[in-house]
């Protein structure tokens, strides 16, 4: 006769089980494993813990049929996967918004939508609830993207001022005027009287916003020679929008660009011109990346918050997950000027 050994069968622990071993309710733990940001630190740990001791693995599929999150978020910038890669702004977002999100158990995936069919693509990734919500940067002109994923009550979250009022949305921005009235009135103060603006792109609240500042602290200025040309932001925008300041006025002695880029790229065409940064001209740039950093001579520039920004645009977004409803303000981040040798 064989004698058949008792089969131990140890089943996947359940959140009981980890709400008994950390001591507190089933529904604290599910509040932690969601990643609510509405417990205490030492509650959090003591849950943590036990998931550790215990092993317990959240089992994502029922819990997405139960609560209809993916735990996905997307930041869909509407540019070029070049200018996304390129540009150091777009970098500090990223790892501001990563850090944030990596207090929860939402995860971000990246999405370029510079044209029709990515905007199309987004609309239906979001519209038929494959994300949670989206991070929208770098929106140009009355992009329709906001209103759309609105109306099919996602959340979402701006980088940048929006344009058009015809839907609100919460959005996180640098104070653009105010940052670029300060460069523009340092120049001032510092002797110079044809001060040049290489203005970012008119299609962007940013770029209007820093020619706003620009225009504002010469507005009441006498004797001052005031010349506009513009760009996109980028390095070879601001290579062309110098030249073309040169044309018409080959004596100016001071330029604030809207980005590092385009200052950068200012440098370079007043080197070439035979023009010394700062004793013939003085720049200065907006952003205060390692681009200013690592110019030569070292670049006065407008810093402004941006990995700051990213933590800021993921609290809104978070906000809007785990209360739906309420009404949130728009953030606007200070901006300051750090003075180094090109002005």
């Amino acid at each position: 006769m064989t004698s058949l050994g008792r089969v131990r069968t140890t089943g996947r622990p359940t959140l009981e089980q980890v709400a008994a071993e950390a001591g507190v309710s089933r529904g604290t733990v599910s509040r932690v494993v969601n990643g609510s940001l509405e417990v205490s630190t030492t509650t959090l740990r003591a849950v943590q813990d036990a998931i550790d001791k215990l092993g317990y693995v959240p089992n994502h599929a029922a819990r997405s049929l139960v609560t209809r999150r993916t735990d996905t978020v997307l930041l869909v910038v509407s540019e070029s996967e070049a200018r996304v890669f390129d540009e150091p702004f777009f970098a500090g977002v990223v790892r501001g918004l990563g850090q944030e999100l990596a207090k929860t158990n939402l995860q971000l995936n990246l999405m370029m939508a510079s044209g029709a069919r990515q905007r199309d693509r987004v609309e239906q990734l979001v519209g038929n609830g494959h994300v949670d919500g989206a991070v929208l940067i770098s929106l140009h002109g009355d992009d329709p993207l906001p209103r759309k994923l609105v109306e099919v009550g996602a959340p979402v979250a701006l980088n940048g001022r929006p344009l058009s009022s015809e839907v609100a949305v919460p959005f996180v921005d640098a104070d653009n005027l105010a940052g670029a009235k300060s460069a523009t009135e340092y120049l001032y103060q510092s002797g110079r009287r044809r001060i040049a603006t290489l203005a970012g792109p008119q299609d962007m609240a940013a770029g209007i916003d820093r020619l706003a500042g620009y225009r504002t602290a010469l507005k009441s200025r006498r004797g001052v020679t005031r010349v506009v040309a513009q760009g996109d932001f980028g390095q070879a925008s601001g290579e062309q929008a110098m030249r073309d300041v040169l044309e018409r006025d080959s004596e100016v002695d001071a330029v604030f660009a809207a980005s590092d880029l385009m200052a950068a790229g200012a440098m370079r065409v007043l080197r070439e011109a035979g023009k010394r940064v700062p004793e013939d001209v003085a720049v200065i740039g907006f952003d205060d990346s390692d681009v200013a950093r690592n110019t030569e001579p070292a670049m006065t520039s407008v810093a402004q918050p941006v990995q700051r920004m990213g933590t800021e645009l993921a609290k809104l977004l978070i906000t809007q997950l785990e209360e739906p409803g309420r009404s949130l303000d728009p953030v606007i981040l200070p901006t300051e000027l750090v003075c180094r040798g090109s002005a």
